[in-house]
């Protein structure tokens, strides 16, 4: 994953899985609303998105979440993922304003 924390630049996957566990979820249910929420627009393998859960797990910005020894691992944002989350929600909003101003919009 490429995402660039100095600046505050999450890949949209990140950002899409980091908004999806504001509720804990496992895999399945995180593919599914990612899918729901950018009408399909963006489609997660299995692969990808096990290997963004390790990745966003080690970085501390998930964490497993309820029974560890059940078949579904489900997962859930930690309070490092939600200012991560945040951070990039203003940077976003700020990069929308500057666009609208520059474009008369």
């Amino acid at each position: 994953m490429k995402d660039n924390v100095k600046s505050g630049a999450l890949t949209e996957v990140t950002f899409f899985i980091l908004l999806s566990l504001f509720e804990p979820k496992h895999g399945y249910a995180i593919m599914q609303f990612i899918g729901e929420k950018t009408d399909g627009r963006l489609v997660l393998g299995a692969g990808s998105l096990y290997g963004a859960i390790n990745t966003l797990t080690e970085k501390g910005w998930i964490e497993p979440y309820g029974d560890l020894d059940g078949r579904k691992k489900e997962y859930v944002i930690t309070e490092e993922g939600r200012q991560i989350a945040e951070k990039e929600l203003l940077r976003l909003k700020k990069l929308t304003e500057t666009a609208s101003m520059i474009m008369g919009k």
